[in-house]
């Protein structure tokens, strides 16, 4: 039988426009249902207490309560809280543990973003973000490409000239090849003066030049106070920090310790290549690693010259043991919660 508020959450999802099986398969239950109780004939109870019947999800409730304790003020999704406890042996569906968790969800106002979408191989677009946690902080560099949204993320505990350069070059080796144009926002030492030669016609760093140089890709530059033309990287940064900043550093919490660099990047390859490229992409419709399959054939060649360098954080492999600032034993633990 279906709660109250179950019902009322039909209700409350078409008037936010969607349709049936978009309902269906958010509340996990079926499409005849939801439109038996859209006609009318399913009543909505009256509010007296019905008897209580056993949920599969009880038994996971405590888990779910610490881990949301743990993230505060930060939001774990509904997804990753699903796949946790499905990998302790819930069987229900995510729509259950979407419910149950909703009442505890902050108020949050989305900022719209427009995106332009581009053809296989013509940009590549990158950002830094901060990334807060109390007193404790770290950046990340972030680099998708813009047809298939296949995204290389690199931590570091600075924004500088070199972090940038790095990270560019490591991207380009992840994806295999070489986009047609990079777009930047308007970071100080990428950009050194805007409209230097006219407009549109920016001075660029002269590292970064020379790098566009090398590896053949041009350089773009979003509109002055308009960062958000990268909107497929922002949405991107967006869905890092909840989905895997804010579960590992819930997790690291709950262990007596914080998220730091090396943590971060020992965990970051797995979770792209078995997690974000996995997933069914909001805008695409499709999942990135399947169209990034495809956008390689649109690449540019990597320069002859470029040794072919396995990037570190990109592998499952172990991560040097002199590089860990915790135990091994916290690396374990982290491995099997997060």
């Amino acid at each position: 039988m279906l709660t109250q508020e179950t019902l009322v959450e039909i209700h409350v999802l078409k008037k936010q426009g969607k349709g049936v099986r978009a309902i269906a398969r958010e509340l996990g239950v079926s499409r005849n249902t939801v439109r038996r109780y859209l006609r009318g004939s399913i009543a909505v109870p009256n509010g007296q207490k019905a008897k209580q019947q056993d949920s599969k999800l009880d038994l996971f409730k405590p888990y779910l309560h610490q881990r949301i304790a743990a993230a505060n003020p930060h939001w774990i999704p509904a997804t990753v809280l699903f796949r946790e406890i499905k990998a302790q042996g819930y069987q229900g569906k995510e729509g259950i543990v979407r419910v149950y968790i909703r009442q505890f969800k902050p108020t949050i106002q989305d900022d719209p973003v427009v995106r332009f979408e581009t053809p296989p191989g013509e940009q590549m677009q990158v950002d830094f973000t901060t990334i807060t946690r109390g007193p404790h902080k770290l950046k990340a560099f972030v680099a998708t490409l813009g047809y298939s949204r296949a995204t290389f993320v690199r931590f570091s505990d600075n924004e500088q000239q070199d972090a940038w350069l790095t990270g560019i070059r490591e991207a380009l080796q992840y994806f295999g090849g070489v986009p047609r144009h990079l777009l930047f926002d308007n970071a100080k030492c990428i950009m050194i003066e805007r409209d230097a030669y006219g407009e549109g016609k920016h001075r660029w760093n002269a590292q970064l030049l020379a790098l566009s140089r090398d590896y053949g890709f041009s350089l773009r530059a979003c509109q002055p106070y308009r960062a958000k033309t990268k909107g497929k990287v922002e949405r991107f940064n967006g869905y890092l920090k909840n989905s895997f900043i804010t579960p590992l550093a819930a997790t690291l919490k709950q262990l007596g310790l914080v998220l730091d660099v090396d943590t971060a990047n020992g965990q970051i390859g797995p979770w792209l290549a078995e997690v974000a490229h996995q997933r069914i992409h909001g805008t695409t419709g499709q999942k990135p690693q399947l169209l990034w399959d495809e956008e390689r054939l649109s690449l540019q060649s990597l320069p002859m010259n470029e040794a072919v360098v396995q990037v570190v954080i990109m592998t499952t492999q172990p991560v040097p043991i002199e590089s860990f600032q915790h135990p091994l034993s916290v690396y374990d633990q982290v491995q099997g919660v997060a």
